[in-house]
C-alpha cells in the first residue's frame, strides 16, 4: 500500500513538472509569435508608410535643425515596393542584387516648396542603399530655374518666401563701434567672421535681418554674393552646372520631364551628362564630332524620368541641386511630415518647444 501510494505521488509530481513545463513552453511561444508580428507590423510599416529620419547637418536650419528627429511619410507621394535584398532594421543590403519594384499609388504629386526626403542622386550604391537627404523641392518637372545674386526665381517669377530660409549677409557697424557675437547668436544667427574694421559677415534669416536693422549700432545690411568672376565649382569635385552655376547665381535652366526632347551641346552636356548615363542608364559620350547615344551619332535625347530641383533653406551652407544637380522621382523617399522629438547636442538637453512640429 505505501509503495502504491509513493508511486502515485511521484507521478503526480511527474504530471505537474509537465503541466509546467508546458505553460512555461506556452508563454514562451506567446512571446515569441507577439515578437514575430509585432517585428513585421513594424517592417510593413516602415516600407510603405512611415520611417524615421534624423536631421545630421545644418543645411536645412531654421527650418529643421541639426538633431531634429522627422516622421517621414512614404503614403504622400507613394511608397517603393523593397528595391534591394537586406537585412531587416538595418542598412545592410546584399551588394549588386536588387529587385524589380514598382512605386504604389500616393495620395498627392510632389507639389513645390514640399520638404522632401530622398535619396543622394550621386551615391554608386543601387538606389535605396544610397544616402537619405533632406532638401526643399523649389523645381518641379518643367519648371524654369535661374538664381540672380542669390534670389531664386520660377518661371520668372520671384520665389515665394520661406519664412527659415537662411543666407549670409554682410553687416555694416557705425565708427567706432562692434557687434557682439553673442547678441546675434542670443538673436539666431551666427556671426562667422569680421572682414574688415566695420564689417562682419553673418548666416540668419530675413527676421533677424528686418530685427537688426533697429540695431544702433547697425549702419547697413546686405545680402553676401559672390563675385561674378567666381566658379564656385572650380573649388568642388562636383561637374554639375559647370558654366551655368557658381552657387549665387545660375543661367535659366529647365528642371528635366518626362518626354522633354532636348538637344545636347558642348555647353549644356554636364548639365545633362548624369541623367542620361548615370539615372538612365543610357551609353553616351561626347565625341569630336558631337554625341554619341546608344552607338548612332546624334545630338538630341528624350529625357525618360521626371526630375526636381532640390536645395535647403540654409541656402549658402547647404550642398544640394546647385552643386550635384538634379534628383530623379524613383530617388524620392517620401515627404517630411512632422518632428516627433528632437535634441540640441549643443547643450545636451531635448527641444521641448519642437516636439510633434508639423514641417512646412
Amino acid at each position: 500500500m505505501a509503495k502504491d501510494n509513493a508511486k502515485a505521488r511521484r507521478e503526480e509530481r511527474k504530471k505537474r513538472r509537465k503541466n509546467e513545463d508546458n505553460q512555461a513552453k506556452g508563454w514562451i511561444r506567446e512571446w515569441a509569435d507577439a515578437l514575430l508580428f509585432a517585428a513585421i507590423a513594424a517592417l510593413i510599416i516602415r516600407t510603405f508608410f512611415f520611417e524615421a529620419y534624423r536631421i545630421p547637418t545644418p543645411s536645412m536650419e531654421k527650418s529643421l535643425l541639426t538633431g531634429d528627429f522627422l516622421v517621414v511619410s512614404k503614403i504622400n507621394y507613394g511608397a517603393r515596393t523593397p528595391m534591394v535584398l537586406g537585412v531587416p532594421f538595418t542598412n545592410m543590403n546584399l551588394q549588386g542584387v536588387t529587385l524589380p519594384w514598382t512605386r504604389l499609388p500616393g495620395l498627392t504629386e510632389i507639389e513645390r516648396n514640399d520638404v522632401v526626403v530622398f535619396n543622394y542622386p550621386i551615391d554608386i550604391a543601387p538606389i535605396a542603399a544610397k544616402t537619405n537627404y533632406v532638401k526643399r523641392a523649389v523645381g518641379l518637372p518643367g519648371d524654369t530655374l535661374a538664381i540672380r545674386e542669390k534670389q531664386l526665381f520660377v518661371n520668372g517669377e520671384m520665389a515665394a518666401d520661406i519664412p527659415g530660409l537662411q543666407q549670409k549677409y554682410e553687416v555694416s557697424v557705425k565708427d567706432r563701434l562692434r557687434l557682439s557675437a553673442a547678441k546675434v547668436k542670443a538673436q539666431g544667427g551666427a556671426l562667422l567672421n569680421q572682414t574688415s574694421a566695420n564689417k562682419y559677415r553673418i548666416n540668419m534669416s530675413q527676421a533677424l535681418v528686418d530685427s537688426m536693422r533697429t540695431w544702433q549700432e547697425v549702419d547697413s545690411i546686405e545680402p553676401y554674393v559672390l563675385p561674378q568672376r567666381v566658379n564656385e565649382y572650380a573649388r568642388t569635385n562636383f561637374r554639375f552646372g559647370k558654366g551655368f552655376i557658381n552657387h549665387h547665381r545660375m543661367k535659366p535652366i529647365t528642371v528635366p520631364y518626362k518626354g522633354q526632347e532636348i538637344t545636347l551641346t558642348a555647353e549644356n552636356w554636364p548639365l545633362y551628362r548624369n541623367i542620361i548615363t548615370r539615372y538612365e542608364r543610357t551609353a553616351a559620350e561626347r565625341t569630336a564630332d558631337g554625341f554619341m547615344i546608344n552607338g548612332r551619332s546624334t545630338n538630341t535625347y528624350t529625357i525618360k524620368k521626371d526630375y526636381y530641383f532640390m536645395m535647403g533653406d540654409n541656402r549658402d551652407n547647404s550642398q544640394d541641386s546647385r552643386f550635384w544637380g538634379f534628383v530623379p522621382y524613383d530617388h524620392v523617399v517620401g515627404e517630411a511630415s512632422f518632428i516627433y522629438f528632437s535634441w540640441d547636442k549643443e547643450r545636451n538637453v531635448p527641444r521641448f518647444g519642437r516636439l510633434m512640429n508639423i514641417i512646412n
